[in-house]
């Protein structure tokens, strides 16, 4: 039986960043964070699933590469807030890569508005207000 979705998994080039993007800017809490035998691993919780974030010791990490429309991959990891032009004011004062300023969503039966950004390696972070009655 499932249970519910437990987390993704990505990896980073610097894990202080990481910590300061997604909990210090975007909200989430840090559940774990410690050294491994390859590098740094950390859990940010989100309230309804986790980020699951590694560090390598080498620090040899390529900049995120955005995933074409027609291959198969992970595009974007999405967090929802109850004012996404708001947060994401917040986020452009505090020198965050702006990727889509806030608009009206495409998927209005399930999201409101929807915006992006990208964090210090470039993953493609999607902000969205959910739509009435989620």
């Amino acid at each position: 039986m499932l249970l519910g979705f437990e987390h993704v998994g990505m990896t980073v080039s610097d894990m202080d960043r990481a910590v300061a993007f997604y909990c210090d800017l975007l909200g989430l809490r840090l559940a774990l964070r410690k050294t491994v035998e390859r590098g740094e691993i950390a859990f940010f919780d989100s309230g309804a699933g986790m980020l699951e974030v590694f560090a390598p010791a080498s620090r040899m990490v390529d900049r995120f590469r955005d995933v074409p429309i027609h291959e198969a991959g992970l595009r974007h990891i999405t967090f929802a807030f109850d004012d996404v032009d708001a947060k994401l004011a917040e986020l452009d004062a505090a020198g965050v890569e702006i990727a889509e300023r806030p608009r009206d969503a495409f998927n209005t039966e399930m999201i409101r508005r929807v915006a992006f950004v990208r964090d210090a390696d470039g993953i493609l972070v999607e902000l969205i207000e959910r739509a009435a009655g989620r």
